[in-house]
């Protein structure tokens, strides 16, 4: 059907919501055996709204149609409403100055605020348009204190396909910038490209029900950290409050980070990291050079001191390779964390469950069950764990020869036309191997296989 429209006119458009984000997986206390949710791309709005357009070479006294554009962001934010879109188009968007200025040397400054809110079914739309890539560059902002790229305090919006670099520190008295820093609610980041920011590429602070979906964060470095070059740059955190539930990494990459690729240390709400991947963190990007912790997923951890408070995470059908230390990392967690249908090759090592007790001792501590371990070293403090299925339970030693592959080049590759990620044969069972078609809950996971495929 072809819709006939004026041109340069605003038109309407109806967004349909294809995935809903189950909080009740996520409400901790027993340990989780679900089906694997879709990685799929997602629509969140679902309503008819009004659309804009944006465009480095727009201007703000424009009025906001494919004709004539507005400039910055801060004018869409400025006239969307419930359920309305902004689209914005290729080029570069270049920051040079925070909103405000530097109160002190430690404080706190934003590149971009996003505190307007939509609502539930109509949320406020900031995406790409289509097959074009919009950049928000922030590595020319001179700003002498902590500086947040994005700063999304609103909640109910939904931020797609934009790429965001360059968050810098200017001085070194603080830890870590970031790149998208989130204390709303009911948030959708997706397809977001996060990289060479100083400090975490995204980081949930506060709010419920966030995701993060099918989004890169790599080549995050901060030089300047108060307690150590390479200390803080993850490549995703989520350090949220008690009571905040429902958010959940999915179908995320993280690589190339100087610290962790994934970090919920300092997390007192359950969090979900699923169907993503994680390698090569724990350098100073581009090199072998140790940099920061270098955890693939990070799952928990208060800062190596017992929490009665602890919430219980779920790590799930993710993959970890080539970290400098552990691949999957409990983190002096308090309670068990749950892990399931992962795959850890050549980490040092593959899961360490380090937990610790109320007294402060050390104790092996998480639920694991049809995950592999192969390549460097295997297994570390899981004495007293619970432990099924694993590819080191079994009476079988695993071979090269159980996998179709194991390159581990090609990880970055583009994502699928949805979003979704890239299917590679690396690190999947081949057909002949004894853990393909072995999985203890193949008639509720969505593989039937040990490990993440």
């Amino acid at each position: 059907m072809k819709l006939s429209r004026k041109p340069g006119s605003r038109r309407k458009l109806r967004l349909v919501p294809v995935v809903t984000v189950t909080a009740a997986l996520l409400a901790g206390g027993a340990t989780a055996y679900a089906v694997n949710p879709s990685t799929k791309s997602t629509v969140t709005a679902a309503a008819t709204g009004t659309t804009y357009y944006v465009a480095p070479g727009g201007s703000d006294s424009a009025a906001g149609t494919a004709a004539a554009p507005f400039k910055t962001i801060a004018k869409a934010q400025s006239v969307l409403t419930a359920g309305d879109t902004a689209y914005f188009r290729a080029g570069t968007y270049k920051y040079t100055a925070a909103t405000k200025a530097c109160s002190s040397q430690t404080a706190l400054v934003d590149g971009i605020t996003l505190s307007k809110s939509g609502s539930s079914g109509k949320t406020i739309n900031y995406l790409a348009y289509p097959g074009e890539t919009p950049v928000f560059s922030f590595s020319g902002m001179k700003d002498d204190c902590r500086i947040k790229g994005f700063n999304v305090t609103g909640s109910y919006i939904h931020l797609k396909g934009l790429e965001i670099s360059g968050v810098p520190q200017n001085n070194n008295l603080n830890h870590e910038s970031w790149g998208v820093y989130i204390t709303g609610s009911n948030n959708t980041f997706e397809q977001l490209n996060l990289h060479n920011h100083m400090g975490p590429g995204l980081f949930i602070k506060d709010g419920s029900s966030n995701l993060v979906l099918n989004s890169d964060s790599h080549d995050n470095y901060d030089l300047h950290t108060s307690n150590g070059a390479g200390e803080s740059a993850d490549g995703f955190g989520a350090h949220v409050p008690a009571g905040k539930t429902g958010n959940v990494f999915r179908g995320d990459r993280a690589w190339s980070n100087s610290d962790d690729g994934f970090d919920l240390i300092n997390a007192f709400s359950p969090v979900v990291i699923e169907n993503s991947w994680a390698w090569s963190n724990g350098f100073i990007p581009g090199t072998t050079t140790a940099a920061g912790n270098g955890s693939g997923i990070k799952a928990g951890g208060y800062g190596g001191v017992y929490s009665a408070s602890a919430a219980k995470h779920v790590v799930r059908y993710s993959v970890a390779f080539n970290n400098r230390s552990a691949g999957f990392y409990a983190n002096h967690h308090p309670i068990a964390l749950d892990f399931y249908h992962n795959t850890s090759f050549s980490n040092h090592p593959d899961y360490n469950m380090l937990g610790i007790t109320s007294s402060g001792a050390a104790v092996g501590l998480g639920n694991l069950h049809d995950n592999i371990a192969y390549g460097g070293t295997l297994l570390s403090n899981t004495t007293g764990t619970t432990q099924k299925n694993n590819s080191w339970n079994l009476s079988t030693s695993l071979a090269g020869k159980d996998f179709q592959s194991l390159a581990t080049t090609g990880w970055a590759t583009a994502r699928q036309s949805d979003g979704s990620l890239p299917v590679l044969a690396s690190l999947h069972l081949a057909t002949t191997s004894p853990l393909y078609g072995a999985a203890s809950d193949a008639s509720t996971a969505s593989t039937k296989n040990i490990g993440a495929f």
